[in-house]
C-alpha cells in the first residue's frame, strides 16, 4: 500500500471520528443535556466502574491529566462527581459519582444510545464484525 493510500484511510478515520463526536455534541446541546460528550464519557465510565483514580479514569477516556482535571472540576461543580481521599495515599483522590451523577447517567443513557445509533444505520451484523476486527487490528498495531 502506498503512502497516499495510508494517508487517505487515516484521513477517513479521523474525519469520521470527528463527525461522530460533532454530531453527538450538537444533539447534546439541542436536547439541553447540561453536559458535553467528554463529560458524558467521564460520568459513564465512573458509573460503570464505581470508583476510580484520576489516572485510571484518564486511561479509560483517553484524556491527558490536565484535560481530565478540567472536566472533573466542572462535573464536581455541577454536583455529578465527587473527589474522595484515597485510602492508601493521602496525596491523591479517587473519583465517584454522586447521587445526582447516577441520576444523570440513568436519565441520559437511553437518549444517548439513540443518538449513537444514528451513525450505525444501514450497517448489518457482518459490517459490525468486520469494523470491529479492523479497528482492533489497528489499535493492536499501535500497542507498545
Amino acid at each position: 500500500m502506498t503512502y497516499e493510500q495510508f494517508s487517505r484511510y487515516s484521513f477517513l478515520l479521523d474525519r469520521t471520528a470527528r463527525k461522530v463526536k460533532q454530531y453527538a455534541q450538537q444533539k447534546f446541546k439541542l436536547k439541553d443535556f447540561d453536559i458535553t460528550v467528554d463529560q458524558w464519557l467521564v460520568i459513564k465510565n465512573l458509573d460503570e466502574n464505581d470508583i476510580l483514580s484520576q489516572t485510571e479514569l484518564a486511561h479509560l477516556v483517553f484524556k491527558d491529566h490536565p484535560t481530565l482535571t478540567r472536566i472533573v472540576d466542572i462535573l464536581c461543580k455541577k454536583g455529578y462527581v465527587e473527589r474522595v481521599p484515597h485510602p492508601q495515599d493521602r496525596r491523591s483522590y479517587q473519583l465517584h459519582l454522586t447521587k445526582g451523577g447516577k441520576d444523570k447517567v440513568a436519565e441520559l443513557k437511553p437518549q444517548i444510545a439513540l443518538i449513537r445509533q444514528k451513525a450505525w444505520e444501514n450497517l448489518n451484523e457482518s459490517d459490525f464484525e468486520e469494523f470491529k476486527r479492523i479497528l482492533n487490528t489497528i489499535y493492536g498495531n499501535l500497542e507498545e
